[in-house]
């Protein structure tokens, strides 16, 4: 991981503190709404904890705010086209990663805003998971994700799938599921997730 990746964790909790004022929540209203201690959600704020990849979707779900707005300050703000033909650009090296717990990184692969989507690419690293190593969890959205390298697993209420490079899925966010990497090499997905 480049330097950028071992800096962003801090600004996940300083971006979460930032959103939450925004729209002013309370610390320990933010708490209530996710089940946990307003200490706890300190922590994250200050880059003590790093959340899961399930509590920061929990996370932006209780805020009413895409994914995407965690990684970039200016996720919110309308991006200004570069061109004549109106497009928008970002080159490489200009999304930095987001490292949370378990270390399973995050990087926005949209350039500017795409209003009603978030697109990323995440990196689950071997025995990393998105949720407890039982518990399966639920948010906003349709999800459609792309395996690019090694091997993902998701699990659902009843039955497993194994993803491999290559290999796509698609489900409703509402379904109860379980991302994680049960290999041996870093698990790479791209992933686009459409809130209604």
């Amino acid at each position: 991981m480049s330097s950028t990746a071992t800096e962003a964790p801090a600004s996940v909790g300083t971006r979460i503190r930032e959103l939450r004022q925004a729209r002013g929540i309370s610390a320990r209203a933010l708490a209530a709404a996710l089940d946990i201690s307003p200490s706890a959600v300190s922590q994250i704020e200050r880059g003590v904890l790093q959340p899961s990849v399930s509590r920061l979707i929990a996370i932006t779900d209780a805020l009413g705010v895409p994914l995407v707005a965690a990684f970039d300050p200016a996720s919110g703000r309308p991006s200004e086209p570069v061109g004549p033909s109106g497009f928008t650009l970002q080159r490489a090296g200009q999304s930095a990663d987001i490292v949370l717990d378990s270390g399973v990184s995050f990087r926005r692969l949209t350039p500017g805003t795409s209003p009603g989507v978030d697109y990323f690419e995440s990196i689950y690293p071997p025995g990393a998971s998105a949720h407890g190593a039982d518990g399966l969890f639920h948010h906003e959205g349709y999800e459609v994700g792309t395996v690019v390298a090694g091997e993902l697993t998701i699990d659902f209420e009843t039955e497993r799938v194994v993803l491999r490079a290559g290999d796509a899925i698609s489900y409703p966010c509402s379904v109860p599921h379980r991302l994680h990497n049960a290999g041996d090499v870093d698990a790479v997905a791209h992933w686009l997730i459409v809130h209604a």
